[in-house]
């Protein structure tokens, strides 16, 4: 798959745990808030995942690539729309924080490149196989 899948992933989870240790002291219903950011960084992992297989889809097909890609990102959003209803339905979890756990989707987009430099670096905070004489 694509090689800034786990990056992501890991970034909506950090973005997820950061969500739950700072708002679960802020809100009288505690499960509800935590199954609401499980299903919004649920949600997230899965639209990251969707978007990396339909990317690596698009590359294979070029002539409908236009038209794949604006089906599946329309059903993307109609998927977590469906799941926020049916989440607000059956008294799941809270609506905002799982919304803000889908937004760590994002997050984690922009965080990309600072958890890239963070996960490249040791302990001599060098990148690995650097010999120092390069500037990069």
């Amino acid at each position: 798959m694509n090689e800034a899948l786990p990056g992501l992933l890991l970034g909506i989870l950090i973005f997820g745990i950061a969500e739950e240790l700072i708002g679960v002291w802020f809100v009288a219903d505690k499960l509800r808030f935590t199954t609401g950011v499980l299903i919004g960084i649920g949600c997230a992992a899965g639209m990251g995942i969707h978007i990396a297989w339909i990317l690596e889809e698009s590359v294979r097909f070029e002539g409908t690539a236009t038209k794949k890609m604006a089906f599946f990102s329309a059903l993307r959003y109609v998927c977590v729309v469906l799941v926020f209803f049916a989440m607000v339905y059956f008294k799941l979890g809270n609506f905002y924080a799982a919304f803000i756990g889908v937004l760590s989707l994002k997050a984690s987009a922009y965080a990309q490149p600072m958890l890239k430099r963070l996960l490249n670096k040791d302990s001599s905070g060098m990148r690995p196989f650097d010999d120092g004489n390069i500037q990069t």
